[in-house]
């Protein structure tokens, strides 16, 4: 018999590692896509923009409904609403249609936060980064390993089953089946905590007022944001890459593009759990990693990891302007390695600061983190930039803001308080009840 936390992180990682593939399952069909509805490069990033713009709003929905409802209930329900969209997409016949059906599908992104939240309420926090790193990292290895390295090989341009002669709607079609089986399974055998003391101290912490108290701390907002440049960058790269592998380097063999798109997603999948034991294993024997920020083990591992993403992020229009493919893909590969380094240990602090909210707070990070993915990808495909290239250091660029918030809230006396003080609201309100403004 399987012990019950590793079965809830089984169940977990699997409806994430499905949520995955069905979220980017359209990204290494885009050929096939845009011939179709006749779309531009300019278009195809839209596209790929619209594939994760419901995910912001539905991650900040979703994090306190499985706090109060329990992560069976909600993870269940998303898995069966997802597979159904997935399976009208595949049916459809005009690019509204196509269109409207993907975002509703695109919320199969939000089961990243559930997943959060279900492990959370399972592991100890000794165990946390290393726990949701599994999860995170099997999980995010969907995008790579499902969607752009499995998916393409089993639906290829010569597909012709016995349901559609198209491959994607093939791909969107049995993909969507197989999350609205996993919902019923997970609805079936999921627990939703450890303990029913565990469940109930979650269930009593969600209210209005706890959720705008909770999620405007310092440490809560810089989470987040941090998120944008690590998960949001990852989004946009999931969801791009096999476009630019085809129009910057005439990869058109959808399986060739394919397979050097998923070389980040496998990166950011693998190091993932790494970048959570890591923090698991800096925060125990308090390792001084960056000694200017004192005894915040996780903020200092956090913040290196984020230096790490910024610096890869310049190196792939580096490579990219050489012109060398190899070297491209190299870059792309030390980009995934550091988006997953970096996600871990912004995730690793979530439940470790906020163990009784962390489906509110892991839903405000992965919200407002997911935001990346649907702006990333503007300026990815950029029509004012000289080549698609030149995308990935504006990015870059981008990032040195949020760099230096977080090494402002990572200094001792500031993080030492990232839990209670914050902005908008001054003090917690019980029950819903008012919240105080800082304003009042």
């Amino acid at each position: 018999m399987i012990d019950g936390k590793w079965k809830n992180l089984l169940l977990a990682t699997a409806m994430f590692n499905l949520g995955f593939v069905i979220w980017f399952s359209f990204a290494p069909f885009t050929g096939g896509i845009a011939e179709e509805f006749g779309l531009s490069v300019a278009e195809l990033g839209i596209v790929s923009s619209a594939a994760v713009i419901a995910v912001p709003l539905g991650r900040i929905v979703i994090g306190p409904l499985t706090d109060r409802f329990g992560a069976p209930v909600t993870a269940g329900c998303t898995m069966v609403l997802v597979g159904t969209f997935a399976i009208i997409s595949a049916y459809a016949r005009s690019y509204e249609v196509f269109t409207a059906s993907r975002v509703v599908a695109s919320l199969a992104g939000i089961t990243f936060v559930i997943g959060i939240q279900h492990v959370a309420e399972w592991f100890e926090e000794e165990n946390l980064g290393l726990a949701e790193g599994i999860f995170a990292g099997v999980g995010n290895a969907g995008a790579g390993l499902g969607a752009y390295f499995t998916l393409p090989r089993i639906f290829g341009e010569d597909y012709a089953g016995p349901l559609f002669s198209t491959n994607w709607r093939a791909a969107f079609f049995y993909t969507g089946v197989l999350a609205i089986v996993l919902g019923i399974v997970y609805y079936a055998f999921g627990e939703a905590a450890k303990s029913d003391e565990k469940r109930q101290a979650t269930r009593e912490s969600t209210s209005p007022g706890r959720w705008l108290y909770i999620t405007t701390r310092y440490g809560a907002v810089v989470l987040a944001v941090a998120y944008v440049m690590t998960f949001g960058l990852e989004l946009a790269m999931n969801g791009w890459l096999g476009t630019y592998y085809r129009e910057a380097f005439g990869q058109g063999d959808i399986v060739v593009a394919a397979t050097l798109a998923a070389t980040f997603s496998i990166a950011a999948g693998l190091l993932r759990p790494i970048g959570g034991y890591v923090s698991d294993v800096v925060a125990r024997r308090e390792l001084e990693i960056l000694p200017w920020f004192g005894d915040r083990y996780r903020e200092q591992w956090t913040l290196a990891t984020l230096v790490l993403v910024v610096c890869s992020t310049c190196g792939m229009t580096a490579a990219g302007l050489v012109g060398d493919l190899r070297l491209a893909v190299l870059a792309t590969f030390l980009v995934g390695a550091s988006c997953g380094l970096a996600s871990a240990a912004i995730f690793a602090q979530v439940p470790a600061l906020f163990p009784n909210d962390s489906g509110a707070v892991a839903g405000i990070v992965g919200g407002v983190g997911s935001s990346g993915g649907s702006v990333y990808p503007l300026l990815f495909a950029a029509p004012v930039l000289p080549n698609l290239h030149v995308g990935y250091a504006v990015v870059a660029a981008t990032m040195i803001p949020i760099l230096a918030l977080c090494a402002w809230v990572f200094q001792p006396h500031v993080a030492e308080r990232a839990t209670t003080d914050g902005w908008i609201v001054d003090e917690p309100a019980a029950g819903g009840g008012r919240v105080v403004s800082s304003d009042d």
